[in-house]
């Protein structure tokens, strides 16, 4: 039985979309860290997204933890043209390319960003290396927003726009775990 541990990132306190744009987490919230390190497996390994947001985070998370080398396919959905850019300026610009994104959730992308299926296919293609390459271990992934819904959409069965209805707040923990080919949910975003 396999258990993973998905740990949303510290906060950005970002009002811009922030994708695939290296922005640092805040992460002055020591016993909030204290309770999210103490929620979690110890003898867990640790793995997160490239992004120093999701590095730094699962760096204070380390201590005791086996550490995995950074994985790329766990980031953020890419927001190409809308980086660093405010709903409220994309929405003027571009409203319906902006509410196609939201509300037709799949093919739609922003301009030079990604699908939600690209972003599924990657995030599912790193969750299946992890599982195999560690069958049977509890692992701690530190990671986004959207790498987490894809997760609980794969474990769920959901559709694009009913894994957008899940909240999932920085420093928590959406937990599931594999038994016999099959996902069970145990916890979504728990703030420990």
């Amino acid at each position: 039985m396999t258990r993973l541990h998905w740990v949303r990132h510290g906060p950005t306190h970002a009002t811009v979309m922030v994708g695939w744009t290296d922005r640092p987490a805040d992460l002055s919230d020591g016993a909030a860290l204290a309770r999210l390190d103490a929620a979690l497996p110890r003898e867990a390994r640790l793995i997160s997204s490239d992004l120093s947001r999701a590095k730094a985070t699962a760096d204070r998370l380390a201590e005791g933890r086996l550490r995995l080398p950074a994985d790329p396919r766990l980031r953020e959905i890419h927001f190409g043209a809308w980086e660093g850019r405010s709903f409220a300026e994309i929405e003027a610009g571009t409203p319906q390319r902006m509410r196609a994104f939201w509300q037709e959730a799949g093919p739609a992308r922003a301009p030079g960003g990604e699908t939600w299926h690209e972003l599924q296919a990657r995030v599912t293609e790193a969750l299946q290396s992890l599982c195999a390459a560690h069958p049977d271990e509890e692992i701690v992934i530190v990671c986004h927003f959207g790498p987490i819904l894809v997760a609980l959409q794969v474990a769920l069965g959901l559709g694009v726009q009913e894994a957008f209805a899940h909240r999932i707040e920085p420093l928590s923990i959406t937990s599931m775990r594999l038994v016999g080919g099959n996902w069970r949910v145990e916890a979504i975003n728990r703030l420990a």
